[in-house]
């Protein structure tokens, strides 16, 4: 933890300076006060001098000003920058989750990285505005009320001796008791999100299967877990806090208790009582601040430990070193994107971290602009795999992908993705308009293009239909479209970019017959001298493909068009056959 805020509150030196100039100022006006009241006492109550009680409380009010001001805007600049420091971490959490790749977004989980990037940085911000404040007012002004204790009376201030010790071992048992607790509060955060996460995403599932009540007590479980650390946490503070103000007002009956005797033996003034009374007061309220701020260092320190996790993962899929950046992959194409998107994939193989297996293995094809080429396969043949390699989504662990004739892996993944529009198997709709997810494929669009990209897409009929039509609301994830409208939006969102390379992920399983067949056609009068990548599962669909890939437990068995393959290809054939026992037209 250390580590992490020495790092982001550097660029808020100057802050932090100010603050301690405020600080000092506090502690010291602080530690004035109950010196000029003890004067009052003594020089003006008890010799009745009402002009020196005038004159030295216009000072105490002076002094209590100057403190107010002080307080105030230390207040202010902890805050702001515990708000910063909170802005700069979530950044940098952000930046980093975006470089890794996707099989270490998913071991680290998606709803605990959501947990990290706001509960765990709050935690942090919240140690940061408290410690800011209390980190040098509280020891300096315990030191200074300890001094200023022992100078009004060092025989009273015997009793400090008994009194810190105590708080001080108070503190250490609750300390130790609840580091683990916080540690175990942040995982089972992070289970109840993942559970209410997985519950709303698959509700119409949950509803479908009756699965409601096993989905309630899933989540009671992972509540109740919450819950009970949650409550040994909150009882700790319970206890703690009652037996310091116990030690606090047992502290001040034996200073009255003591000091009230040597006051009748007139050993001590009655204004010294009152100061030394405020001091002890002065010195336990700085133990108690500094309880409440190490009694968040373990809860942030979790936290910290956390974010250390993310942030110093170091992303498997990198950038190449500037001096082997290739600049314009794709800087010759034209408008049309002609002769560009020549792919080539080498001895292919890859394998998932953990997995026996590989998913792909030993595939070598060539895509070349101006054709049409289908990916088909059994479930789990790989397919969906096997497209994710061609922009480096996934990393091949054997082999080579050339794009251009340059390799993926000599090239920045920004530069590579440039070239390419991929409609991913599962489509995903930003909240928002029609009119701004279509441009997340192209920023610049204008609304002419983007009804061009509707009408080759098949979308255009029922984004008319639609209450204001391209400024029609999208919800996130596009829940309030049917699948076959979240497909053509998606689609027309590759389509309005105009790449070299078209990959099109099982994109057209939504749709019936007669839009897949149009949609289709308008494909190909567009993405003429493109390269077309498809992943599908209706051979109907890919007849009249240019070139056909079958693919079965992660080789690719067969290579051809649909005449072709028929002949030639046994796990081809039977997938037309099967189809065509269906009732689909093959």
């Amino acid at each position: 933890m250390t580590l992490l805020l020495r790092e982001y509150l550097r660029p808020h030196h100057a802050v932090l300076v100010l603050v301690s100039g405020l600080l000092l100022i506090q502690a010291f006006t602080s530690l004035y006060l109950p010196n000029l009241n003890a004067d009052i006492i003594n020089n003006g109550v008890i010799k009745g001098d009402v002009p020196y009680i005038l004159r030295v409380g216009m000072i105490m009010l002076a002094v209590s000003a100057a403190l107010l001001v002080a307080s105030v805007v230390t207040v202010y600049y902890s805050a702001r920058t515990s708000m910063r420091l909170g802005r700069d971490i979530r950044a940098s959490l952000f930046r980093r989750v975006e470089s890794l790749s996707l099989s270490q977004v998913h071991s680290v989980g998606v709803p605990s990285l959501i947990t990290r990037s706001t509960n765990d940085v709050q935690q942090i911000q919240m140690l940061v505005m408290t410690g800011l404040t209390m980190m040098i007012l509280a020891p300096v002004m315990a030191i200074g009320a300890i001094i200023m204790a022992i100078r009004e009376d060092a025989q009273l201030s015997r009793i400090l001796f008994v009194i810190i010790p105590v708080m001080l071992a108070v503190i250490t048992v609750m300390v130790v008791r609840t580091m683990p607790l916080f540690k175990a509060m942040q995982l089972k955060i992070d289970r109840v999100n993942q559970v209410l996460r997985e519950n709303l995403t698959g509700i119409r599932v949950v509803r479908a299967f009756n699965r409601t009540e096993t989905e309630r007590a899933r989540f009671a479980e992972a509540n109740a877990g919450l819950t009970d650390t949650s409550l040994k946490v909150t009882m700790m503070f319970a206890i703690m806090m009652p037996v310091l103000m116990l030690i606090m007002n047992m502290s001040s009956v034996a200073v009255i208790w003591f000091g009230g005797h040597l006051v009748d033996s007139g050993d001590m003034p009655i204004g010294n009582l009152s100061a030394f009374l405020a001091y002890i007061m002065q010195i336990l309220f700085s133990v108690m601040m500094a309880v409440m701020t190490l009694m968040m260092i373990p809860r942030a320190a979790a936290s910290a430990e956390r974010i250390n996790e993310v942030l110093g993962t170091q992303p498997d899929m990198l950038d190449p070193p500037s001096a082997e950046c290739r600049e314009g992959l794709w800087s010759a194409r034209a408008e049309s994107n002609l002769g560009q998107g020549r792919i080539e994939l080498v001895g292919v193989g890859f394998r998932y971290p953990g997995a026996q297996a590989s998913v792909v293995q030993d595939v070598s094809l060539a895509f070349v602009p101006g054709q049409a080429t289908a990916i088909v396969g059994g479930t789990g043949s790989g397919k969906t795999t096997l497209l994710n390699l061609i922009p480096r989504l996934l990393d091949t662990t054997e082999g080579k992908v050339f794009v251009n004739g340059v390799d993926v892996r000599h090239v920045p993944m920004e530069e590579l993705w440039q070239g390419f529009g991929i409609v991913p198997q599962k489509s995903f709709l930003f909240s928002g308009t029609v009119a701004s997810n279509i441009r997340f494929g192209r920023p610049d669009a204008t609304d002419d293009e983007i009804w061009c990209a509707l009408e080759i897409s098949q979308a255009a009929d029922f984004v008319r239909r639609m209450p204001d039509q391209l400024g029609s609301t999208i919800d996130q994830g596009g829940a309030n479209l049917s699948g076959g409208q979240r497909q053509r939006l998606s689609i027309a969102r590759a389509v309005v970019r105009r790449p070299a390379v078209y990959l099109f992920d099982d994109s057209f399983s939504a749709l019936d017959y007669s839009t897949d067949a149009r949609l289709r056609a308008a494909l190909a009068k567009e993405t003429t001298g493109s390269t077309m990548i498809m992943v599908a599962q209706r051979v109907s669909s890919i007849m009249h493909c240019d070139q056909i890939v079958v693919m079965d437990y992660g080789r690719v068995v067969g290579i051809g068009t649909h005449a072709d393959l028929i002949g030639s290809c046994e796990t081809y054939r039977e997938i037309a056959l099967s189809q065509a026992e269906l009732g689909s037209p093959v």
